[in-house]
């Protein structure tokens, strides 16, 4: 297996490559770099500048792959690189703050053998749009982070996200190394234990195991809680693009002042609960990942008091809870969707079409297990924020009365979902009640213990 080097000292660059699973070791080249670019454009500059700095760690070993890169940030044509001092750091961020500026990062791959060198040259350029700061917001951010190794003195994978309104192009590139071109790069030089690399642990980076309070069994994520609120919010705007929200602010008020009441007694507090109304006749509701739950105008219209109310959104709180979008989104083995929805800016045609299908998938439902634990943990929630929990009971009759009268729809919300009797057992016995005959009509699932 080749060895890989990277020619930088940058802490950014050598975390993302660690996040992607290379190994490597650091030679840091001491090359001049070329500051003015004379008749160069923006992208042979840092192409010029990343070739020098590969080939000069390309002589300090006998074979392997060196990876370099040189990142500058332009704004109305001044290039804005590695702040000299504090003061200087200061004078760019507030300068920067002012516009969008541009960043350029060229990309250098060298592999380095008996038999010879190949090179691969590229670059990647993104817009980043900032939040105005102040001399009070720049002081206080640099009491958090250090800006004298960053191109334009600020980070987007830290603090400086709080002030990145939005970015067009590559996130990773604004970080300081665009990992699809590298990958792009490392395919062009076929270099295929390194593309294998990329690709493997690009999906299971930050894959952990854990303990799933409400399942009671250890359960594998690839997706930490922070990329799951990232992915949630990705599909959130979305959704706001393409659906109809209601305009009536008390029924709206209703529903965030019953799902905060739920969320307060959850299993699941270290995430914030958006619940939103969308303007739709169809009896439907559905959960995103990290906390996001759209009841349809036509469920509201269909509830006979808050106390059904409150167990529909305890039950798609109950979802969130158990991760069960997560899980679903991981089936998928779908890695571009997965992919786009933590790592790509607000925006593009490709999120929107990754949120699409992330969206559909929820709307469809999930397994009859998960949707029968969710009933479960939906009593379970009701009764503690204070609900009577047998409006699950009274919801699902009368649900079961509305779709033996309707066709079946595409994205009905129960057609996946158990037969009513199985769903109301598993109510029953979470509520500590008896169980009759008819209760064991059409069983499907074990009882949750």
């Amino acid at each position: 297996m080749e060895k890989i080097y990277l020619a930088s000292k940058s802490k950014a660059r050598k975390e993302l490559l660690k996040k992607f699973g290379l190994k490597f070791k650091v030679i840091p080249a001491k090359v001049r770099e070329k500051k003015l670019r004379g008749n160069l454009s923006y992208p042979q500059l840092v192409k010029h500048n990343a070739c020098n700095k590969a080939k000069a760690a390309a002589a300090m070993v006998n074979e392997g792959v060196i990876i370099a890169a040189d990142t500058i940030c332009v704004q109305n044509g001044k290039i804005f690189g590695k702040p000299k001092n504090m003061r200087d750091a200061r004078r760019m961020l507030k300068k920067l703050s002012s516009r969008p500026q541009r960043l350029y990062t060229g990309l250098a791959v060298i592999e380095k053998s008996r038999q010879g060198e190949k090179l691969a040259l590229d670059h990647e350029e993104t817009k980043v749009y900032m939040d105005k700061l102040s001399d009070l917001e720049i002081s206080d951010y640099f009491k958090r982070v250090s800006p004298m190794d960053k191109a334009g003195s600020f980070d987007i994978q830290g603090n400086g996200a709080f002030f990145i309104k939005r970015i067009d192009g590559c996130f990773y590139n604004v970080v300081g190394l665009p990992i699809r071109k590298l990958y792009l790069m490392f395919k062009k030089l076929n270099l295929k234990f390194f593309i294998l690399c990329l690709l493997t642990t690009a999906f299971l980076s930050g894959c952990s195991t854990e303990y799933n309070l409400v399942t009671k069994q250890e359960e594998k994520y690839y997706y930490s809680t922070d990329k799951e609120v990232q992915m949630g919010r990705s599909i959130d705007q979305q959704v706001q693009k393409e659906y109809k929200f209601s305009n009536d602010p008390l029924q709206q008020k209703r529903l965030q002042d019953i799902g905060n009441k739920i969320a307060a007694v959850s299993d699941r507090k270290e995430i914030d609960y958006h619940f939103q109304v969308l303007e739709d006749d169809e009896v439907n509701a559905v959960s995103l990942p990290g906390g996001y739950v759209y009841v349809n105008s036509g469920l509201l219209d269909k509830v006979s008091n808050d106390d059904e109310l409150a167990c529909v959104l305890a039950h798609e709180v109950g979802h969130i809870v158990a991760r069960h979008s997560i899980k679903k989104l991981q089936a998928m083995q779908s890695y571009s969707v997965l992919r786009l929805l933590v790592a790509v800016a607000p925006g593009t045609g490709d999120l929107g079409s990754a949120a699409d299908t992330a969206f559909t998938q929820f709307l469809l439902g999930y397994s009859r297990e998960d949707e029968l634990l969710a009933d479960q943990l939906g009593a379970r929630y009701a009764r503690l924020a204070g609900y009577d929990p047998h409006g699950m009971i009274t919801f699902l009759t009368k649900l079961q009365d509305i779709n033996r009268r309707m066709p079946l729809q595409e994205k009905s919300y129960y057609k996946t979902h158990p037969y009513v009797p199985d769903r109301i057992r598993v109510v029953k016995q979470e509520l500590g009640e008896s169980i009759d005959f008819g209760d064991y009509i059409n069983i499907e699932q074990k009882p949750h213990e």
